[in-house]
């Protein structure tokens, strides 16, 4: 059978000699022939079908030494088991990907919503589809702090998301829930966080569907404004006669800290759902 040397057999089957030479060292694939004068490797051309199974092997995410194992073991099964490992594990990445794509699209939607939003102090009527959001009450009221007060109860928010393994892109635009029954009052008494969420998210927390309806909204970029905006909102609906059908939400549109190293950036969107 005719032999070839390590830089003929690498260039057939597309590898390197360097490669050639790890496998040799590590006794995954070695030469048909040494010359024992010259140290010259020498290999046959029916050879090359040990390397396309190492480079098939590799390609499904096998390591070199999951495939060594499997080469010296000559077992079907722990094949098939190492497969099977490596399947789950790219699953579980898919998983991981697809996650950190929809929390991409979601900054994007973010931005653009902020780009588009009103001027502070504006009041609109506007639509808002089915939304979905995971909330905790963290049982302090917020309007009796001020912003370090609630930073420091995100910290507690961002930690119960943790405990349950969630994905830190799931903390993203954090707002806090005004119940209805506060609302009517006109009393601002608001221990819950929330952020919005994939519907289809299995998450071991609160969540709650909030139907789509209409919403009389308020712009706000002052954290310590916010309930001064808020009276504007409660009054506009009272000299219009709306009715109120739910909670007040303060949602942030622009929470990431870009231009400011030193307190949480917010652009709130003050909102009420009502009926006409």
């Amino acid at each position: 059978m005719k032999r070839y040397t390590i830089g003929k057999m690498a260039k057939l089957n597309n590898v390197t000699e360097q490669t050639l030479r790890l496998y040799d060292k590590m006794g995954l694939f070695k030469p048909a022939y040494v010359d024992e004068h010259n140290g010259y490797r020498l290999y046959d051309i029916g050879q090359s079908a040990r390397l396309d199974i190492i480079q098939y092997l590799k390609n499904l995410g096998m390591t070199l030494k999951e495939i060594k194992e499997i080469f010296d073991s000559k077992n079907l099964e722990l094949l098939q088991e190492k497969l099977e490992e490596s399947k789950l594990q790219i699953n579980n990445q898919i998983i991981q990907l697809n996650e950190q794509k929809a929390a991409i699209q979601k900054t994007i939607d973010s931005f653009e919503l902020f780009k588009a939003a009103p001027k502070v102090g504006m009041i609109t009527l506007e639509f808002i589809n089915k939304r979905t959001m995971l909330y905790v009450d963290e049982k302090v009221n917020f309007y009796d702090y001020d912003l370090d007060v609630y930073e420091e109860l995100l910290r507690e928010f961002k930690d119960d998301l943790i405990k349950q393994a969630l994905p830190p892109t799931i903390f993203f635009n954090p707002g806090t829930i005004l119940r209805k029954e506060y609302v009517l009052k006109r009393k601002f008494c608001a221990t819950e966080i929330f952020v919005f969420i994939d519907d289809k998210k299995e998450i071991p927390l609160k969540k709650e569907t909030i139907p789509a309806n209409m919403y009389l909204c308020i712009y706000c970029d002052d954290f310590t404004k916010e309930k001064e905006y808020a009276h504007r909102l409660f009054d506009e609906i009272e000299s219009k006669n709306y009715t109120i059908v739910g909670d007040y939400l303060c949602e942030s549109l622009n929470d990431i800290l870009i231009f400011n190293d030193k307190q949480r950036n917010m652009y709130l969107r003050l909102q009420v759902p009502i009926k006409i």
